[in-house]
């Protein structure tokens, strides 16, 4: 690969050297069809083909030199224009054809050096694309990128619509470079023709260069005096503002020693209120146990007068289960006994048509029996006669005791039915009754809810006490000196932010944190409370007043 390198080197240099001789004759104005122009693009291409890496695909292997040219896109930004133009042209399909247009177009904007040293310097971007002995990742890489800068004396004008750039071979005519011994002495006017053109180009390249770098160093001087001015204003502001601190440090000492006087007067004052608050709940303390026992002892017998209404509840509930029970049993009797009196009656009527009925036919066969004594006066037909009489009278007093028998079931139905409707009076009784016993129930529901009422804000007021109690306590009520910094908001106290107390839980807060005042049990005018308190406090007796 070293051998490989040289020689695309040296190649590189003769196709550049018959390039720019041939080019003298021409006016440095070429076209596509140049065949020195067209060798070099061999050459070129043939130096940035050595040692690229195939990129597998679908299709096979393939190697085009169209992925490192792409990245001069992104670190040369006037390179886009031509990466373009490149891709847009409708004639070229292959990543091979839009390398050539870029080489084309960029050698028409005598920018080939700037592209190729600009692609040189970032080895680690073209490392993805060529291998570690490859011509572009040594040192020859950097002489093609000095030797191409001579190409910057050449005007192209190069058509590339018309031309097939897929599909060129790319083989090096070596014809081209062999020296003619007729022709090679040129004569000493286009020797010094060409001395003068190089020396012009050459010129105008550094008046280039040099119209950029001053141009950059007038934006560096321009910056540079903006900064500075910059910084002499932020100096003056800052000698100002130093000025101001200092006098805001000499405010502040005085304020601060007007502040510790007044603070010890405070805090003498506050000790004397908090021996009279002490003082104060003592008494209101004693107080609150008597109120507390009372109100425990009211409890106790509340509950017990509830748990007896309870019982006695349900004691009426089983009677009344029972009395319907009773009652659905006595409809269904006398239902029954009903049916049976409808069916006795029905009998009663049949057995006294069947009596009327004997009765007549007696009669008819005693007037027969007689007449047939009459006529024929025979003692056994007679005998005959009266055991049929008195058989009939025996059949007739059996059916007179059946129908007393059942005149005697009609009335006991009857006393039966009365005893019945007796029932279904104290039915309605017991019903009235136990309507009046649900609206006492209900009643003393009513009674038991209020008193569970009473006995919550009576526990609401125990809770108040208790925490009266505790923020009374003396370990609740923090010191000065143990507080750094403010409970909610955790600032740190300083001579403009003061401490303060909350009467009610006894902490330290600050005086954005602590602006709120409410009247406490213990104390008889509205004194500073924290916001946690405040609204906790206010939560209560808003519960408390529903």
């Amino acid at each position: 690969m070293a051998i490989e390198r040289s020689n695309l080197l040296s190649m590189m240099k003769l196709s550049i050297k018959v390039l720019i001789q041939s080019s003298l004759s021409l006016g440095r104005t070429l076209d596509s069809e140049y065949p020195p122009l067209q060798q070099f693009f061999v050459v070129l291409e043939h130096c940035l083909k050595h040692g690229l890496k195939a990129k597998k695909s679908f299709i096979g292997q393939n190697k085009s030199i169209w992925g490192p040219l792409e990245l001069v896109e992104k670190l040369c930004p006037e390179s886009i224009n031509i990466a373009t133009s490149a891709r847009d042209l409708p004639s070229i399909k292959t990543g091979l054809g839009r390398a050539r247009a870029w080489l084309h177009l960029a050698l028409m904007q005598k920018k080939v050096a700037d592209y190729m040293k600009a692609l040189l310097d970032r080895k680690d971007l073209l490392s993805e694309f060529y291998d570690s002995g490859a011509l572009m990742m040594e040192e020859e890489g950097a002489v093609m990128g000095g030797l191409l800068v001579g190409l910057n004396v050449i005007d192209a004008n190069l058509c590339i619509k018309g031309e097939d750039l897929d599909s060129q071979v790319g083989v090096i005519d070596f014809s081209l470079y062999l020296k003619d011994p007729v022709n090679s002495e040129t004569p000493k006017d286009d020797a010094k023709m060409t001395a003068i053109l190089d020396q012009k180009h050459y010129i105008e390249e550094l008046n280039r260069h040099l119209s950029g770098t001053v141009t950059d160093l007038q934006a560096k001087m321009d910056s540079l005096e903006k900064t500075n001015s910059k910084l002499v204003e932020e100096l003056t502001a800052a000698t100002d503002r130093i000025n101001s601190l200092r006098e805001e440090q000499e405010q502040l000492r005085k304020e601060n020693e007007s502040i510790l006087q007044s603070n010890q007067k405070k805090e003498e004052a506050a000790l004397q209120d908090s021996q009279v608050e002490l003082e104060t709940y003592k008494q209101t303390r004693q107080g609150l146990d008597e109120m507390y026992n009372v109100v425990w002892k009211q409890y106790k017998e509340e509950k017990h007068i509830r748990q007896e209404l309870e019982r006695e509840l349900e004691l009426q509930m089983g009677l009344k289960q029972e009395m319907e029970v009773a009652m659905k049993l006595l409809e269904k009797d006398t239902h029954e006994k009903q049916d049976t009196l409808a069916a006795l009656r029905l009998q009663l009527d049949q057995v006294k048509t069947l009596n009327l009925q004997m009765f007549h036919k007696a009669q008819v066969d005693i007037l027969e029996y007689t007449f047939f004594f009459l006529l024929h006066a025979h003692a056994d037909r007679i005998l005959g006669l009266e055991n049929e009489l008195r058989t009939e009278r025996e059949h007739r007093q059996s059916l007179q005791k059946a129908l007393q028998r059942e005149q005697d079931n009609s009335i006991e139905l009857r006393t039966q039915l009365q005893q019945l409707q007796g029932l279904h009076t104290e039915l309605q009784d017991l019903k009235e009754e136990k309507q009046q016993l649900q609206q006492t129930c209900e009643q003393q529901e009513q009674a038991l809810q209020e008193m569970g009422q009473h006995l919550s804000q009576s526990k609401l007021k125990m809770e108040d006490f208790k925490e009266v109690n505790k923020a009374l306590k003396g370990h609740a009520w923090l010191k000065d000196d143990e507080a750094t910094q403010c409970k909610q908001c955790q600032k740190e106290f300083s001579i403009s932010r003061r401490k303060h107390h909350c009467r009610n839980c006894g902490d330290i807060y600050c005086n954005s944190c602590s602006s709120n005042e409410l009247a406490l049990p213990s104390y008889p005018r509205p004194v500073r409370v924290c916001d946690m308190c405040h609204s906790l406090l206010l939560q209560r007796s808003s519960s408390t007043a529903s």
